[in-house]
């Protein structure tokens, strides 16, 4: 039986084959018909091309290890999907990385908006809402918004890690507020 591109004229028909013979050569034709697409696709979300080449390679042993058992009524939409989803969390971790490598350094400026609002509460509230908090979130938003200490510094100070930190920050600025508006 011959596997040559000629041989299948739709994608259901050497997807079909493929499924039959499990040879990823018949796979590979299929791909290779919607390589250019799922470039374009991760060229246009990535917006690097070596980037967007190794997210084809990467869609294209995805398509191979991971095909659903039943049958896909709409392959190029189906790959078109798996493309972009690939896309989207390759940008979500680079701007998680980001933000975490942003954040390190950063201390509270008086620009900082929910500083602003902060002040607006009396200090009495302000005070009487902090000693509410957990003590480890107590600690962080102190020498965070207080002492006006970056992650960094926080960090080396309390011995707790950068996830730590910033988590006890957003529980306590969380916390804070809600005991706020529940004392008004």
């Amino acid at each position: 039986m011959p596997t040559g591109e000629t041989t299948y004229k739709t994608d259901e028909e050497l997807l079909s084959a493929f499924r039959k013979s499990g040879d990823n050569t018949l796979m590979g034709l299929l791909l290779q018909r919607y390589t250019m697409l799922l470039l374009g696709v991760a060229m246009k979300y990535l917006k690097d091309k070596t980037a967007a080449e190794d997210a084809v390679q990467h869609v294209f042993m995805k398509a191979i290890s991971h095909l659903p058992k039943d049958d896909i009524q709409n392959f190029k939409g189906w790959l078109y999907v798996l493309m972009r989803n690939y896309c989207l969390q390759q940008l979500r971790d680079k701007h998680y990385h980001t933000d975490e490598a942003i954040l390190y350094n950063v201390s509270a400026t008086e620009d900082d908006k929910e500083d602003r609002v902060w002040k607006e509460a009396t200090l009495e509230a302000m005070q009487y809402a902090i000693q509410k908090l957990e003590p480890e979130q107590k600690l962080c938003i102190q020498l965070f918004y207080m002492q006006k200490q970056s992650y960094k510094q926080i960090m080396e100070q309390t011995k707790f890690t950068f996830e730590q930190v910033k988590s006890y920050i957003q529980n306590g600025k969380r916390n804070l507020k809600l005991i706020l508006t529940q004392k008004k």
